[in-house]
């Protein structure tokens, strides 16, 4: 049996890192779309303020397969 999937584009964002914000982006997705596949980084920025960095920002690019 085939099967299609579709990808969506996030962004998600942590003030631990960018591993913290692709977990917390994957683990929203989860909750909101089915069968989650996979993801992909797209890009990565950081938000600084007087010179410190304050946050983590990851865009990603999640594969789920749709329901038949």
């Amino acid at each position: 049996m085939a099967s299609v999937a579709r990808v969506t584009e996030i962004i998600a964002s942590s003030t631990k890192g960018f591993d913290d914000a692709v977990k917390v982006g994957i683990e929203r997705a989860s909750k909101t779309l089915d069968n989650v596949q996979g993801a992909w980084v797209k890009d990565q920025k950081v938000v600084v303020k007087k010179g410190k960095i304050i946050e983590y920002r990851v865009g990603l690019m999640v594969t789920f397969v749709l329901n038949d």
